[in-house]
């Protein structure tokens, strides 16, 4: 397999940016994630790769070729599509079976093929069965297994599990990097579920209004986000604007309370900042203020199954906590309450002029 390379790639419609001059190495063998809203740039970079556009500037490498002027077909690209596009007059078999047939592939061959794919996918049982004939589900692993049938170097996922309920897309993403670990094949996959993202990819690179923002492991990119945008758009962030206070001892002063923050140490005194805590390291109590926190009342709970998130009113912001449920409920809507974190649990980041209208453009993302 082969890696990529995306050397200042840049593509405009008019006076639209859609990609800003992104640069990008994926190794051999990698899986990556485009992470980002409707309109960040994902999928125009994937129909870049894929050669279904042509960039205003910059080039596409795959291993060691140039491949931005080459033809799609010419590619050695396998894509998945959200819309499933499977030949309708055609069962599973002969779907899979297509892209053989016009590379004149044997017909013993490439029948041999497109069944062992079949039964990889877990569809062996159904080769002839046509597309009507199948679930949602179903269908789209017939279109994954078309996409490997003429062993690709490069496989492109976009969006390919949006249309499905959510147990099967939760089914379906492992069932995708289960087969991608097996056959070591180098993937892209586009995506604006955060979730999907960082559960199955190697790396992920989150784009906003044309660049990316931050890449990194699903660890880094929720545990130490690098900027407002990436901090706000993954998963639930609790975001405090703060005053370094004493950086000697990592305290922060918010509305006249001062917290400690470990990665305040060594920050310059008054300097503007962005305390960035996630509401798990949030704890909640029933009692007086306690060290590293702040009282407030209990606004609102929301049952998530596996933890009941809290909104607690403290100063002039709305805090979030995830507690258990049996936590939770003995701090019921209108409790005073105490909440405080860990102050190695928090992340920082210089708070400087826009950096807060972008936490609110990332916000907005976010619910669109």
């Amino acid at each position: 397999m082969a890696g990529v390379r995306l050397q200042s790639l840049r593509r405009r419609f008019g006076d639209v940016v859609a990609l800003d001059g992104i640069d990008l190495d994926i190794a051999s063998g990698e899986f990556v994630s485009f992470l980002g809203p409707s309109g960040c740039g994902k999928t125009t970079a994937l129909r870049l790769i894929a050669g279904f556009d042509r960039p205003t500037s910059g080039r596409v490498f795959v291993g060691d070729k140039d491949i931005t002027g080459v033809a799609p077909n010419k590619r050695d690209i396998g894509m998945v599509f959200q819309a499933y596009s499977l030949f309708p007059n055609m069962t599973s078999v002969r779907n899979v079976e297509f892209g053989l047939r016009v590379r004149r592939q044997g017909r013993g061959d490439r029948r041999t093929r497109a069944l062992e794919l079949l039964e990889l996918v877990g569809l062996g049982h159904a080769a002839d069965r046509y597309p009507h004939q199948l679930s949602g589900g179903m269908q789209q692993r017939v279109a994954l297994a078309r996409a490997l049938a003429i062993e690709p170097r490069l496989l492109l996922l976009d969006e390919p599990l949006s249309a499905l309920d959510a147990k099967v897309r939760v089914q379906l993403r492992e069932e995708i990097r289960r087969i991608q670990t097996r056959l070591g094949i180098t993937t892209i996959y586009v995506t604006h579920d955060q979730e999907e993202a960082l559960s199955i990819s190697d790396r992920v690179a989150v784009l906003s209004q044309g660049q990316i923002e931050q890449i990194g492991t699903p660890a880094e990119i929720y545990g130490a986000p690098a900027t407002p945008f990436v901090a706000e758009f993954v998963g639930t962030m609790n975001r405090i604007e703060s005053t370094v206070a004493d950086p000697d001892n990592g305290r922060v002063d918010y509305e006249g309370s001062s917290l400690t923050v470990d990665a305040a140490r060594g920050r310059q005194r008054g300097e503007r900042v962005l305390v960035l805590v996630r509401p798990e390291t949030v704890q909640v109590e029933a009692a007086a203020s306690s060290e590293n926190g702040l009282t407030g009342e209990v606004v609102s709970q929301t049952f998530l199954g596996s933890v009941t998130r809290l909104r607690v009113l403290a100063g002039p912001a709305e805090w979030t906590a995830d507690l258990s449920a049996e936590r939770a409920a003995a701090l019921p809507i209108g409790a005073q309450v105490s909440l405080h974190f860990p102050p190695s649990s928090a992340k920082l980041l210089t708070l400087e002029g826009g950096a807060a209208e972008g936490l609110e453009a990332a916000a907005a993302d976010s619910v669109e």
